[in-house]
């Protein structure tokens, strides 16, 4: 089993910057990749961002590169974002997946095995 929590949500302006957190813990061997999907009010799950657990290999939403960054420090990953836009208001889920970077598995925004409860960001205009 693995257990994700995140934090780090809140209330920015546009424009602005949020660093999410991921803290995991349980059994995650080398092959995971763990990532980032959201879900705005009256949305489906999007796809953010994932991460491979062992080699740092990262893979983005094209509308979001170059604004979103992934990364991972030990049993932390992150996720820094920034010149946040209203659109990006969402409640932002930490999953992970024996699977690992295996992209039409994180596309889909559902299929993945664990998942934290979420943390909201709202981006005010």
């Amino acid at each position: 089993q693995v257990q994700l929590v995140e934090s780090g949500g809140g209330l920015v302006q546009a424009g602005g910057s949020l660093r999410l957190s991921c803290a995991a813990s349980g059994r995650i061997f080398s092959n995971y990749a763990m990532g980032w999907i959201r879900q705005a009010p009256g949305k489906e799950r999007e796809f953010v961002a994932v991460i491979s657990w062992s080699g740092g290999s990262t893979y983005y939403a094209d509308s979001l590169k170059g604004r979103f960054t992934i990364f991972r420090d030990n049993n932390m990953v992150y996720l820094q974002m920034n010149s946040l836009k209203p659109e990006d208001t969402a409640v932002y889920y930490c999953a992970a997946d024996p699977r690992g970077l295996l992209l039409r598995l994180w596309d889909s925004g559902t299929d993945m095995d664990y998942w934290g409860k979420g943390t909201l960001v709202t981006v005010s205009s």
